[in-house]
């Protein structure tokens, strides 16, 4: 195993361009060259070294479970794999950037929300035939499809939903997590009435997180998305930020929080419900004085809007893409075993808490025996599902525009109808370029 990484200023001074953040890569990925059809790099498909690519690699506690993959891999297989790594807020520019020079072989690891843009450069081969040998769930499986296509072999399928603090809700004599948005408003002001700085629920209200906003709208019935046409501007979406003003003008949610606020509030006993992924738990719980907080922490479905709706939640995970071209079949081979060997996945599951991808690697007993795991696959994951926009290059241009929209109704510079009207022009026409 070597290790290789670029610097991100000498990545885009190859392609010419100046800074552009992860919002930008999917500019890059529309701009590359298509190359649908051909190979990638050009190099041979059968050769047995190859590079994979992962930005958790990069991180101090993943990379040592990683390389244990490789390692493996690389003895049982006599093969040499190339470990590169990016940081993860620079991965997807680094990345398609190399991908469009042609210098990415192998397999690449991919959050659900990049697959799109990376696909749609057309360096990405078809596991197909590969992904029906692995026995994965079908939500994981769809995970890792783009156009009907099956791009990415998911490695980790969870989602983003909300985690409740059994403590607190006890402590203001609610006995059963609400199911709906009335019991849910009954419930924020329960624990409002707590007193002592508590924050009843710690949802995103800046920016950078306020995309956090898309399954309510879906609550309240807004599509975001419909046969090609953005629907964010209609009396759902209106009726899902107003609510939400009135959570903030009625603090129930407080001003100025974004996930890392979130979980900090939470960590501290000051939060009783939260939006995260289900990685949410070992982290909130490790930043915690509290060494008993993991204890009272419970997955629980998002309200709907009435009864009998089906809660919402957002996909979140990743995938191993493969690159067309050199070491294609032998890192198909190495993705395939990564993702859906059960000894490897529960290896991987014990290490790191992400839950595995197929059907025998959640019924392993390391895995079924871990209560929050279960319940949050069976509660939020069953129901969870991709975010339309992910499948447009600018989706991340648009999840700001809307977010900015949202914002101002919260800070009280626009009316929820114009806001939403006015985010909704806006994705229109970033879809369109």
């Amino acid at each position: 195993m070597t290790t290789s990484g670029i610097s991100r200023r000498g990545a885009l001074r190859m392609f010419g361009i100046g800074a552009l953040g992860v919002a930008g890569a999917g500019v890059l990925g529309a701009c590359a060259p298509s190359g649908a059809g051909s190979t990638s790099n050009g190099g041979d498909p059968k050769s047995k070294n190859f590079d994979f690519t992962s930005w958790s690699l990069n991180e101090e506690a993943a990379k040592p479970s990683i390389e244990k993959i490789i390692t493996a891999w690389e003895k049982a297989e006599k093969s040499k794999i190339r470990a590169v790594s990016y940081p993860y807020n620079e991965y997807l520019s680094q990345l398609t950037l190399k991908l469009g020079g042609g210098e990415t072989t192998g397999a690449v690891h991919l959050d659900l929300a990049w697959l799109a843009a990376v696909a749609q450069m057309g360096k990405l081969a078809d596991l197909g035939s590969a992904a029906g040998k692995g026995g994965y769930t079908d939500v994981a499986l769809n995970s890792g499809k783009y156009d009907g296509k099956q791009y990415g072999l998911p490695w980790n399928t969870g989602s983003i939903g909300v985690i409740a603090n059994s403590r607190l809700l006890e402590k203001a004599g609610i006995k059963k997590h609400p199911t709906t948005i009335e019991e849910f408003e009954a419930a924020l002001r329960e624990l409002k009435g707590l007193g002592g700085g508590v924050v009843p629920y710690a949802a995103a209200t800046k920016v950078a997180q306020l995309k956090d906003i898309f399954p309510w709208m879906q609550t309240f019935g807004c599509t975001l998305l419909d046969g090609g046409k953005v629907t964010i501007g209609d009396d759902a979406s209106v009726d899902a930020v107003t609510w939400y003003k009135k959570l903030h003008d009625e603090k129930l949610i407080a001003a100025d929080v974004d996930r890392f606020d979130a979980r900090a509030l939470f960590g501290q006993g000051k939060a009783a419900f939260y939006d995260d992924a289900i990685i949410g738990k070992g982290v909130t719980s490790a930043q915690s004085k509290d060494k008993t907080l993991a204890d009272a922490m419970q997955p629980m479905e998002r309200p709907v809007l009435k009864a009998g709706d089906t809660p919402q939640a957002l996909l979140w995970g990743g995938v191993i893409a493969i690159v067309k071209g050199k070491g294609q079949d032998a890192a198909t081979e190495f993705a395939l075993h990564t993702t859906s060997d059960r000894a490897t996945t529960s290896e991987y599951f014990t290490a790191r808490a992400l839950p595995p991808s197929t059907t025998a690697g959640l019924a392993d007993p390391k895995v079924a025996q871990d209560t929050f795991t279960t319940e949050w696959t069976e509660k939020i994951t069953r129901t969870a599902t991709g975010n339309p926009f992910w499948q447009f290059a600018q989706n991340a241009q648009i999840e700001e525009a809307v977010a900015k929209q949202v914002q101002a109704v919260l800070v009280g510079t626009s009316k929820p109808k114009d806001a939403m009207k006015q985010a909704g022009e806006e994705a229109a026409a970033l879809i369109k370029r």
